[in-house]
């Protein structure tokens, strides 16, 4: 068994701009280094204005729950709104991604099943 606490766990650091990580705050509650998971759970805190650019993962399935505030999903078809309570799930190489478009932070919870790590996952951005 592992436990932790949200307060007990740093941000993510080093995540950057250019691989679609625009001002996000990430923590890997879960994960293969802290608990030799094969799978990831975190939380994020996206500030107004921040957001998490389309991007998919080659290795593992993602979900995100929506628990505070709004604004919109990247999605294969364009933008379309999300708001607390949504539940999203995107199979491995499926295009997704969030936008906080609204005033207020959006907090997120999400996981990666099948990869205990960014690494593991397959993560990749759109090449244009």
């Amino acid at each position: 068994m592992y436990r932790t606490n949200l307060r007990d766990v740093p941000k993510v650091e080093g995540l950057r701009r250019d691989e679609g990580w625009v001002d996000m705050q990430v923590q890997f509650l879960v994960d293969k280094k802290t608990a030799g998971a094969n799978n990831v759970v975190g939380w994020t805190v996206l500030k107004p204005g921040a957001r998490h650019e389309k991007h998919l993962h080659r290795n593992c399935d993602e979900f995100f729950i929506v628990l505070k505030g709004h604004g919109t999903i990247y999605t294969d078809e364009g933008e379309v709104p999300s708001g607390e309570g949504d539940v999203i799930y995107s199979p491995r190489n499926c295009w997704h991604g969030f936008n906080n478009t609204s005033n207020e932070d959006v907090v997120l919870v999400w996981g990666w099943m099948g990869a205990g790590s960014i690494e593991d996952s397959g993560y990749e951005v759109p090449s244009e």
